[in-house]
This record gives C-alpha cells, sequence and structure tokens, in this order.
C-alpha cells in the first residue's frame, strides 16, 4: 500500500523528466530539419491550408464582436469611441489572435498529429525505420514539429490581419473614419517590442503542439483505440501547453 502511494507520488516528477527528454531528443533533429526543407514545406502546406479557414473565421468574427462590444462602452464616455482602432489592434495583436492560432493548430493539427503518429507505432512503420538504421524522430517527427512552428506564426499574422480590415470594414460603415486615420490609431499603441513578443511565443506555441502531438503518438497504446485516444489526448496536452506557454511568456516579457 506505502508502495503504491509512493509510486503515485511520483508519477507527475516522472511525466515531468519523460517530456524534458523527449524534448531535448528532438531539438536537434528539429533544428536540422530546416537544412533540407521538403518534407518541411509539405507538412507545413497540410497544416497551413487545413488551418486557413478557421483562422480567416476567427479574424472576421474578432474584428466584429470586439468592435461591437468595445464601441457601445466607449460611447458612453465623450470622445472615446475614436479610441477604438488602437484597443482593437492591442487585443488582437498582442494576445487574442496568438492564442487564437495556437489553439486552432493544436485542435487541428494536434489531433492529426497524434493519429497519424500513433497509426504509424500500431502499424509498425517506426519498427521498420529502426531496422533500416533511421531514426524516427528525425525522419518523422522533426520535420512535423519543424513545421508546426512556422505554420503557427503565418496563421497569427493572418488572422491579426483580418480582425483589422473586419474592424476597418465596420468601423468605416458606421464611424466614417477614413484608412488613413484608422491606420493611425491602430500603431498609437503598438509597440514593435510588444508586437516582436506576440510574434515570438506563436513559435513557442507550434513547437509545443509538434512535441505534444508527436510524443502522444509515439507512446499510444496499441489498437485503433489507442489511435483514437492518441488523438484526443493530443487536442488537450496541445492546448493546455499553449495556454500554459502564454501565461508563462506574458509574465517573462513583462518581467524583462
Amino acid at each position: 500500500m506505502v508502495r503504491t502511494a509512493f509510486d503515485l507520488l511520483l508519477q507527475p516528477f516522472i511525466a515531468v523528466g519523460e517530456w524534458c527528454t523527449f524534448f531535448v531528443s528532438v531539438l536537434l533533429p528539429t533544428i536540422r530539419a530546416y537544412a533540407n526543407p521538403r518534407d518541411v514545406v509539405r507538412y507545413l502546406y497540410g497544416v497551413v491550408l487545413g488551418a486557413l479557414p478557421l483562422a480567416m473565421v476567427l479574424g472576421v468574427t474578432l474584428g466584429a464582436v470586439i468592435w461591437m462590444q468595445t464601441r457601445g462602452l466607449l460611447e458612453r464616455t465623450a470622445g472615446a469611441a475614436e479610441l477604438l482602432p488602437t484597443v482593437l489592434a492591442v487585443a488582437v495583436v498582442l494576445e487574442l489572435s496568438p492564442v487564437g492560432a495556437g489553439l486552432i493548430v493544436a485542435a487541428r493539427t494536434g489531433a492529426g498529429l497524434g493519429a497519424e503518429v500513433a497509426s504509424m507505432r500500431v502499424t509498425e512503420q517506426t519498427d521498420a525505420l529502426e531496422l533500416l538504421g533511421l531514426s524516427p524522430i528525425r525522419k518523422l517527427v522533426a520535420p512535423r514539429i519543424a513545421a508546426c512552428i512556422v505554420a503557427v506564426p503565418i496563421l497569427h499574422i493572418l488572422t491579426a490581419t483580418t480582425a483589422l480590415l473586419s474592424g476597418f470594414a465596420a468601423e468605416s460603415i458606421v464611424g466614417g473614419t477614413n484608412w488613413l486615420r484608422y491606420q493611425e490609431l491602430i500603431f498609437a499603441e503598438l509597440h514593435f517590442a510588444d508586437v516582436v513578443a506576440a510574434l515570438l511565443k506563436t513559435f513557442a506555441f507550434g513547437g509545443l503542439i509538434g512535441i505534444a502531438g508527436c510524443r502522444i503518438g509515439l507512446t499510444a497504446p496499441g489498437g485503433s483505440a489507442g489511435v483514437g485516444r492518441a488523438a484526443t489526448s493530443a487536442v488537450v496536452v496541445a492546448s493546455l501547453f499553449v495556454l500554459a506557454a502564454d501565461v508563462f511568456a506574458v509574465a517573462v516579457f513583462r518581467i524583462l
């Protein structure tokens, strides 16, 4: 009984150690994957193309909803409605768009990675690679992680751009603001360092999503049920990683 309780107490530490070990093992192969970009580009195309419709819908939704919600509040104070483009830009570019892009990739690509890698393991394709002297980490995992690292920043930029254009469309119809004035208000409080910080954390989101999906796929139990559980677990773990990394990144950037 004591042994069982002690084992349960150690499980979280063992899990953290296994995740850290996997992260270290894929770090160098992922960096090397960019030297041979053919596989990376192929996976990148699939990730971006598959998530693009959701990113566009998210951008339009963010721009329209924030504009509608915020304008009613700002109109209660004389002259405050002019600050709406500034509020929209700060909210979207610094927080909502990076996290939204990360969650979209976590939901769509995370599940795909978990199921795909798990099915390769179940059908013994990973064992076949090892018999041929090839590393599954270098051949299967690293290009997928590298593609995720690049895909999330691209989707973040597209989402933020769509949201700002959507906000301008709504503002020009109701508020009558011209593009030059709208552009001036957008950049009023968007400092270069903050924009770069928001972009940098999307690279971390992509890496964590790729690591979560691939590791869960490689450790999935056998059978079709294991493939399904791997897909579900990959979405949950990747989403948690994105949210936790966002909190950590914001705290670090605020301190710096």
